[in-house]
């Protein structure tokens, strides 16, 4: 005759059990916190090395920063395995092209529009448009947070790629996971296919490849900060929507704004980030490149006083250089935007007046 089964009675913490799990954990979050956040300067201090006698100079001493950012974002090796693919793609009124690149399993793919006039003997500007989480290549040409931009950039003479990455949190938390696993990470990935959709790009004979800018929204303006370091041929960036106290948007609970330590973002968090890399660091990685930080009062990501604190921060770098009006804020009294017309300003100034 068969025994019945013993029953597995669930596991139950007692209340001392919990405070103990509890007190614990806090002295985790304490000790972290205070290594990223408290001694964040003393640790910077001994990573930088920073030459301020040329704009070269800061560039040769920033360089083994520069490979240890690399190393923060993980780029992979993607190779181009067959030509360019392009068709036409339609938005609303704008004539553009769905271009891709295969790399192997992964493709690189983008919006590619050009504005009316742009030729082989008129060559233009071209700006990459880099949409944020909750859009795709094709936001930008509509209203909404973005405004429109990207037709305000082709109004103004300028071509546009706008390449599609990788959208959701859900979405990005899964491929996340298995970066990490593999050694690499999620923008590492989109860096490099940007990088190779530039390749084609930049040849065509209607771009003028010593003009090339970038201008990113939220997520998008993250790919700006990440990708200018790493890519030199974006001479100019504007990042809307992004820039921050890094230390505090990563590791300080705070009520004045939304902390990632809070939500459920684990894609942003990528390893050896706060090691010495906060916003203000990464810009002496573009300087002496322009670049423009767009915030508004209203969004709820940042304490826009931090955000102008942290802003003060990164322009010294270019004070330092003697080229302050090459690092620009814009802070205005809207939220999680783009701001088209100073935006559209300051690419005229880097990519079209100067030369």
């Amino acid at each position: 005759m068969a025994q019945p089964k013993a029953t597995v009675k669930p596991s139950v913490n007692t209340p001392e059990e919990l405070a103990r799990l509890d007190a614990y954990e806090a002295q985790l979050e304490k000790y972290l916190v205070h290594y990223l956040s408290d001694e964040y300067d003393a640790r910077a201090k001994k990573l930088w090395n920073r030459d301020y006698s040329s704009p070269a100079a800061l560039e040769r001493s920033v360089e083994p920063n520069r490979r240890a950012w690399e190393a923060v974002i993980s780029p992979p090796q993607l190779t181009k395995t067959a030509p360019l693919q392009k068709r036409p793609h339609q938005i609303d009124e704008v004539k553009a092209e769905w271009i891709v690149q295969p790399l192997g399993i992964v493709t690189a793919e983008a919006v590619l529009a050009f504005p009316k006039g742009a030729s082989a003997k008129r060559p233009v500007p071209l700006i990459v448009v880099q949409h944020g989480n909750g859009s795709s290549p094709e936001t930008p040409f509509r209203d909404g947070g973005y405004h429109t931009y990207a037709k305000a950039l082709l109004k103004a003479g300028y071509a546009v790629l706008c390449p599609l990455n990788l959208r959701s949190t859900e979405r990005r938390n899964n491929i996340e996971h298995l970066c990490r696993l593999a050694g690499t990470s999620l923008p590492g990935i989109e860096l490099v296919r940007l990088q190779h959709l530039l390749d084609n790009v930049l040849a065509d004979p209607r771009i003028d490849a010593e003009k090339t800018g970038m201008w990113g929204v939220s997520l998008g303006g993250m790919a700006t900060m990440f990708f200018m370091p790493l890519e030199p041929r974006i001479k100019a960036g504007i990042v809307s929507a992004w820039y921050n106290h890094r230390i505090n948007k990563m590791a300080v609970k705070d009520e004045r704004y939304s902390s990632f330590q809070k939500g459920n973002e684990n894609y942003a968090f990528m390893k050896g980030w706060l090691s010495g890399y906060s916003d203000h660091d990464v810009v002496s990685l573009i300087a002496p490149r322009a670049l423009m930080i767009q915030h508004g009062k209203k969004d709820g990501i940042a304490y826009w006083p931090q955000v102008e604190e942290e802003f003060k921060k990164g322009r010294l770098h270019y004070e330092r250089l003697q080229m302050a009006d090459r690092m620009e804020l814009t802070l205005h009294e809207g939220g999680h935007e783009a701001i088209v017309e100073p935006g559209i300003r300051f690419f005229n100034k880097w990519l079209k007046e100067k030369k």
